[in-house]
């Protein structure tokens, strides 16, 4: 083939692919704008992954391997517009009771749920351990993924792959039983009140001692104060143990289980779960992972997988 060809062809695609990425780019601004409104979040998006698909070759196979982590990003901002409470009955008095019913804790003569018996039992120590625990829950699961995406191609498509799937029941779960959190009974009862701002809870002890806001700047972002169950926050550092094990990390699956238990106590310490929640977003995990074995199965799935490590 001629230079002349080669140059032609290479012209071509560099055509298709500006096409391609700045239709999706000013969609993806479109929608959010119509859905949700617009938020400077939204152009820094858009801005870096036009920056890293462009930049080099590596940094294109970089963006384009995580833009698994940036659907299930948008999918959740997408929630904002579609508020799981329209859809069913939230459970606030019920999954209390249940609470209290199976996992409830003797206190003199009355019964107290987890997290009301955690309430009358705060530490510092506590709330800094629950608070680095909880800041975890997105950055242990990225970092694993970049470590993966450097190290072990194929386990990255994996592990990222089953990261959504794992999120996309778990959507399935806010949708079918929405759910307020512990905190919400302690500050408003049971009666539902569809206005309710997210709340830092028992994390707010963390950005009061450090003098941050952290988590009051997290919490202000919350897509639905009524996504309580499943905790995907359990979910997540499952997931990570989960690929850890799977990957005979031994070192590195100690200190993903270190996490996993933190935050799955954490959550229920900070009063923004409880155990129901924790052991939903398990369950979740579980659900995640069987499926996504399943799916790996399929012939078509394996030569998608191959044809995204082979760009």
């Amino acid at each position: 083939m001629s230079s002349t060809s080669v140059a032609e062809k290479a012209n071509a695609q560099l055509l298709r692919n500006l096409i391609i990425t700045t239709s999706v780019s000013v969609g993806y601004l479109l929608l959010s704008y119509v859905l949700i409104g617009y938020k400077t979040e939204q152009l820094m998006l858009v801005l870096l992954f036009n920056i890293l698909y462009y930049l080099s070759k590596g940094t294109r196979r970089f963006i384009i391997g995580f833009s698994i982590f940036i659907i299930f990003w948008i999918l959740f901002d997408y929630m904002k517009a579609f508020p799981n409470y329209r859809y069913n009955t939230v459970h606030i008095k019920g999954i209390y009771d249940l609470e209290k019913m199976l996992f409830g804790i003797g206190e003199g003569a009355s019964r107290v749920t987890p997290n009301e018996f955690w309430l009358s039992r705060q530490s510092t120590f506590l709330d800094i351990f629950s608070g680095l625990a909880y800041l975890c829950w997105m950055p242990v699961p990225l970092f694993f993924a970049g470590y993966l995406f450097y190290t072990n191609r194929r386990q990255f498509y994996y592990f990222s792959l089953t990261f959504l799937t794992v999120n996309l029941v778990g959507f399935v779960g806010y949708y079918g039983c929405p759910a307020a959190p512990p905190w919400y009974v302690q500050l408003h009862g049971f009666e539902f009140d569809p206005h309710t701002p997210g709340n830092t809870a028992g994390l707010g002890r963390f950005d009061a001692y450090f003098n941050v806001s952290i988590f009051k700047g997290l919490y202000a972002k919350s897509s639905n104060v009524f996504a309580a169950m499943p905790s995907l926050h359990a979910a997540y550092p499952s997931i990570v143990l989960y690929y850890g094990i799977k990957n005979r990390m031994k070192y590195a699956s100690m200190f993903f289980a270190l996490v996993t238990f933190g935050i799955w106590f954490a959550a229920v310490y900070s009063t923004h779960h409880y155990v129901l929640d924790v052991l939903a977003g398990i369950l979740c995990t579980v659900i995640g992972i069987t499926l996504f074995h399943y799916l790996k199965k399929a012939a078509w799935f394996e030569r998608m997988i191959s044809r995204l490590i082979a760009i």
